[in-house]
């Protein structure tokens, strides 16, 4: 995998997950959303007018044309495993942000995320 190539694809992982967090500081901001038929449209309204929420939801957009250019240069098998970094940039994220709680098990959990993304780049240098 190219510098460039991996810079679209790692681009796209980060953009997903600023887009994960900033959806959950617009829905922070609202508190807990129950759906109910009466409400749905109120719901709707009051979650999509939240300035995070809208930002979120473009950063998935703007993060999959960035991806679609990663994808076009590589391997989905090499490039789908660099999605799970997005796991561990929330987390880390999440912990800064907004107070979540990080214990053994999530760093457990964040190591072998970080050793099984790396296993597809070293596949990929053997060629």
């Amino acid at each position: 995998m190219t510098l460039s190539t991996f810079a679209f694809i790692f681009t796209g992982v980060l953009l997903n997950a600023c887009a994960q967090l900033l959806l959950k500081a617009g829905t922070n901001a609202i508190g807990a959303i129950t759906i109910e038929r009466a409400t749905l449209l109120a719901t709707a309204f009051r979650v999509l007018t939240q300035w995070p929420v809208l930002a979120g939801l473009t950063l998935y957009v703007v993060s999959v044309g960035v991806w679609i250019v990663g994808l076009s240069r590589v391997d989905v098998s090499i490039a789908y495993p660099m999605l799970s970094l997005g796991y561990v940039v929330n987390a880390l994220a999440a912990w800064w942000l907004f107070g979540e709680m990080i214990g053994p098990l999530r760093v457990a959990g964040i190591l072998l995320i970080l050793a099984g993304a790396s296993l597809p780049a070293f596949r990929q240098a053997e060629y």
